[in-house]
């Protein structure tokens, strides 16, 4: 039975359906609370607290080798979760999470700006 539902998983196209959409609940639920004008490591600290709640095995603050880049959070190795506090999302943030998916080895990752008013989480994949 287990197998089942892993295939099914593979067979929509969709990586780590479940664990994406239990991640990004989080990641509005710390929208919800904090707002859009905290820092970046307010939000991270609350989705720390919450990952740890739920029991979710996640790194944070990954170093990369000898690169300096260093990753938010790196969820059950299947995930790469990217923080921003900016404006806008630019060349530069898809570019960057790109770089710490091929770096890392993780087939996704999710982008999420928390300055925006509406929390729009991006879904990348590594090419």
């Amino acid at each position: 039975m287990l197998q089942i539902a892993t295939n099914k998983e593979k067979d929509s196209k969709l990586l780590y359906p479940k664990l994406s959409y239990e991640i990004v609940g989080m990641c509005f639920e710390v929208h919800n609370e904090l707002g859009q004008f905290a820092r970046e490591k307010q939000y991270a600290n609350l989705v720390e607290q919450k990952l740890k709640n739920k029991g979710i095995k996640y790194e944070r603050e990954c170093p990369l080798g000898d690169s300096g880049n260093i990753v938010d959070f790196v969820i059950e190795n299947k995930i790469v979760l990217e923080l921003k506090t900016v404006r806008v999302l630019g060349r530069t943030h898809y570019r960057q999470l790109q770089n710490y998916l091929q770096q890392t080895k993780v087939e996704l990752g999710l982008l999420l700006n928390f300055s925006d008013k509406l929390l729009s989480p991006k879904r990348v994949l590594k090419v």
